[in-house]
């Protein structure tokens, strides 16, 4: 994870969200008052990361998750062929 104080950020802003978004990699943007330090992410990894913590969250789906995986290590998974659908 790179680090660029917030004025280089600001002159280079267009450079830095393409970068940003093309090696999905956050960017921590620094300021004097530590408080004010942000990181920069893409929409897209943010929307991963959120989608992450939403399943993490559900217990309902983490048992299903749990209960498959339990399944799937004592050899009771059937391994089926995907079938290819043609479109019209």
């Amino acid at each position: 994870m790179e680090a660029v104080t917030y004025s280089n950020f600001r002159q280079n802003l267009r450079g830095y969200m393409k970068q940003i978004n093309e090696d999905s990699d956050t960017l921590i943007v620094t300021s004097k008052d530590v408080e004010d330090t942000v990181v920069v992410m893409s929409k897209r990894d943010y929307d991963a990361m959120q989608e992450s913590m939403r399943t993490l969250s559900n217990t309902y789906v983490m048992e299903k998750i749990r209960r498959g995986d339990e399944q799937f290590r004592a050899g009771e998974a059937n391994i089926r062929e995907l079938i290819e659908v043609e479109n019209d």
